[in-house]
């Protein structure tokens, strides 16, 4: 396994650029999930990763080998990488068994057939696919056929593993039974693995890292919990999770307590920004609680069911739409108070 260095990558096509000065690094061992909306590059920056795709500006390093260097026009093939590679459509041989298809890319190597049977069965042992290595692709399930993409990647012993959107083609339940076999097979390998999806709530339940992609850059890269509750700007604050961002009207610091008017309304914030920065705040349900008496009177426009709770959408006397989390069900045109707990405030830019 071994970190993943990206210095000041770029690409373009046909003039318009996909990819712009992405400079960042993945720890050996990390899970890292590229999240972001269709468009915003982030399968063009894991094609690079991979060798289909060359960097039209940048450098990219695996452990101690450069991989790619748009300066000196270097750039190795995907097969000289030692990279696995699992794609959403599985990309499985028809025609061959499931432990022919986990053991080919062994056979194009040249390895022995005792080396080839032992890694093989390794990786059908490490994806819990022992039991299915004589059935063929079309015997199976859309989980299982996941499975042995997985161990087909995993069969060479990669210094990472990349995966596009490789539960896209399953269904709700079968989608978060493979994440916790994704999740466990990380813990148990080690493997360092980059994880492309649009689906935020699989980003954020398996992986250490999440790299949020808009335009070609990365907007932030942090933690699920730091994106969530911290965001750097507007549209992760948007993007990530739900709720709404609103302007702030003014802001003042009082040694380490943090003001801001937001909505009419004085309320304590957190921010780790300067004073003079601060422009917007993100209201997330579980910053606003109702009450008799708040700091905004809102109407109720629109009751979801969640299960165990109800998500109102609320409209406040300014127009602001405001989303609050309760176990009490309220009717559409309902008058409501609201109070606001301690939102995060960030700049804009």
């Amino acid at each position: 396994m071994a970190d993943i260095d990206l210095s000041s990558v770029g690409k373009t096509f046909a003039g318009t650029p996909a990819l712009q000065d992405i400079t960042t690094r993945f720890d050996d061992g990390e899970f890292i999930a590229l999240l972001g909306p269709s468009g915003c590059g982030k399968t063009t920056l894991l094609r690079i990763l991979a060798g289909f795709e060359e960097p039209t500006e940048g450098r990219i390093r695996i452990g101690s080998r450069e991989m790619a260097n748009a300066d000196s026009g270097a750039n190795l093939p995907p097969e000289q990488r030692n990279i696995g590679f699992v794609f959403q459509s599985y990309a499985l041989w028809p025609h061959m068994s499931v432990r022919r298809n986990v053991s080919y890319p062994l056979e194009i190597r040249g390895l022995s057939r005792a080396e080839i049977r032992r890694h093989t069965d390794a990786a059908l042992a490490s994806t819990g696919l022992e039991d299915y290595a004589d059935r063929m692709p079309s015997d199976l399930s859309g989980g299982q056929r996941q499975r042995v993409a997985l161990a087909r990647c995993l069969v060479s012993d990669p210094c990472a593993v990349l995966l596009d959107e490789p539960l896209a083609n399953l269904d709700v339940a079968l989608r978060a039974t493979m994440q916790g076999v994704f999740t466990d097979f990380h813990k148990r390998t080690g493997a360092t693995m980059v994880y492309v999806t649009h689906d935020q709530a699989e980003a954020m339940a398996m992986a250490d890292r999440i790299a949020v992609m808009d335009q070609g850059r990365i907007q932030q890269f942090d933690t699920p919990q730091n994106l969530y509750e911290r965001p750097k700007n507007r549209f992760v604050a948007e993007f990530v999770g739900r709720g709404t961002v609103v302007p702030v009207q003014q802001f003042r610091t009082d040694g380490t307590a943090q003001q801001a008017r937001i909505l009419g309304a004085e309320v304590a914030v957190q921010s780790a920004q300067q004073e003079s920065r601060v422009s917007h705040v993100c209201l997330r349900p579980e910053n606003l609680t109702i009450t008799e008496t708040g700091d905004l009177r809102s109407k109720v426009a629109r009751v979801t069911y969640m299960g165990g709770k109800y998500l109102l959408e609320t409209v406040t006397d300014c127009g602001a739409r405001l989303f609050a989390e309760t176990r009490a069900r309220f009717d559409v045109g309902a008058q409501l108070g609201l109070t606001i707990t301690t939102p995060w405030a960030f700049s804009e830019d």
